[in-house]
């Protein structure tokens, strides 16, 4: 163990961005401003930008809403809206304190994808309440991502937004984490040479998250019969009559146990881990939560996800030396981040670019394998099964596949050749990092201190 990081060492390298965090945020005072897009030469250009002239566009707006696309900034920009009830690993902390993550992810759809994006923190627990107030905001945005939200109302805001919205609704923690878990595990399959039509599948919580990903990876082939579900009490099966009695409160769970696990196994996570090809976990933030002899039982050249953050359900290390071959974690400092940051932001790009009305499964699975792709092209490996965010062209090579699985879904307003969205791909993401380059150069966005 004395090459390994310690615990120790790995809490204190997690402690360093929090405190600087705090002295950075109250020296910066957010995030995200607003800058103009326009040009102002002079200022009787506020006659053309405001009033009088801009009377003549709010008549043009008035008489065909379509045109909001092609007169105001709606085709790049979306709402990040949270109710602030599970955030990140801190839970339910209210609005306030979602409003730092969310001015967070706004800042990651800028830079990484060109997308402006709008953090919105909403003052109610109450599912109907908010979707009737994401409704509220579709004539401003161009799409929307949900962020934060707690389970099982997650599904239901999400669904109900999706089907009643005409713009892309998208919940991150559902179908990012879905996207890139595909797209890892997808080459994870390559490098050892199982087929997702075989492969059985272990996993561990029953959140957003993985309730998400069995959606996505069912509709690309993993097969339900395949699977296991466990949470926080035992496997999921039609005997659990806990939850077959809840499940007006959380139907996703008992619709879980009717589709998976035919065998009806039961037991924990030792159980439910023999004989299993791949664990994906998102569970709880504790190396010990999977033992090592549990991991012992999966089948030769396993693969496991352990992504929990900060830190991880096992230790790498400890997973490989009990017999898994690939090993990924969500933090940055092991090999194979899953990370959302790598889809999130190219998908909306992709998204935005062809005006879509909805962000659909197959766009998600087509980001996936397109992500997978660019690893790939790199050279994939045990230690490498999926891009990082400073592989910039990512972005724009996902951005481009979406943009055309919508075309071909009927669900995009405008269509684009590969050339086109390939050009207005990368001039958003490239403009979006050199005016931010160009702000701190020339002191308008001052340097950081040293801390």
């Amino acid at each position: 163990m004395s090459d390994k990081v310690t615990k120790e060492e790995l809490l204190a390298k997690a402690r360093k961005p929090a405190e600087d965090a705090m002295r950075l945020h109250k020296f910066y005072q957010g995030k995200m401003q607003t800058t103009p897009r326009c040009a102002i030469r002079d200022f009787d250009d506020f006659a053309i930008w405001y009033t009088p002239g801009v009377a003549a566009v709010s008549k043009a707006l008035e008489a065909d809403k379509e045109r909001m696309y092609e007169l105001t900034n709606k085709w790049n920009t979306i709402a990040v809206v949270s109710d602030g009830t599970r955030v990140l690993g801190l839970g339910d902390i209210g609005p306030e304190g979602a409003m730092a993550v969310m001015e967070g992810k706004a800042l990651l759809f800028k830079y990484l994808g060109g997308v402006d994006a709008v953090p919105i923190c909403l003052d109610t627990k109450d599912p109907d309440e908010i979707i009737q107030a994401v409704k509220w905001l579709q004539p401003s945005f161009g799409g929307i991502n949900l962020e934060d939200f707690a389970n099982p109302k997650c599904f239901y805001i999400l669904d109900t937004l999706r089907k009643e919205m005409e713009i892309p609704v998208w919940h991150d923690d559902q179908q990012g984490t879905a996207a890139v878990t595909l797209a890892g595990l997808v080459n994870a399959l390559k490098v050892v040479g199982k087929k997702k039509e075989e492969v059985s599948i272990t996993l561990i919580g029953v959140g957003a998250a993985n309730v998400a990903i069995s959606r996505v990876l069912f509709a690309d082939g993993f097969r339900p019969e395949n699977t296991i579900f466990v949470d926080s009490k035992a496997i999921l099966h039609t005997g659990r009559t806990d939850l077959e009695a809840k499940q007006a409160e959380n139907p996703y769970k008992w619709d879980l146990c009717q589709k998976t696990n035919p065998e009806k196994r039961t037991g924990g996570i030792a159980e439910a881990l023999k004989g299993a090809d791949v664990c994906i976990s998102l569970s709880k933030s504790e190396p010990g939560t999977i033992k090592t002899e549990w991991v012992r039982g999966m089948n030769k050249d396993a693969i496991l996800f352990a992504c929990a953050n900060p830190l991880p359900e096992i230790w790498p290390w400890e997973a490989k030396e009990a017999g898994v071959r690939i090993v990924a974690t969500g933090r940055s400092d092991f090999p194979n981040q899953v990370n959302n940051s790598i889809g999130f932001p190219g998908i909306f790009r992709g998204t935005l670019d062809v005006k879509a009305r909805t962000i659909t499964d197959e766009m998600c699975i087509t980001a996936a394998y397109e992500l997978a792709k660019c690893a790939e092209d790199r050279g994939i490996s045990e230690d490498y099964i999926i891009p990082t965010m400073g592989e910039w062209e990512v972005f724009v090579r996902e951005a481009v596949a979406v943009g055309l699985k919508a075309i071909e879904q009927g669900v995009a307003r405008e269509k684009l050749s590969r050339e086109e969205l390939t050009k207005r791909a990368e001039k958003m993401i490239r403009e979006s990092r050199e005016t931010t380059a160009l702000l701190m150069k020339s002191g308008l966005i001052p340097p950081a201190p040293e801390g």
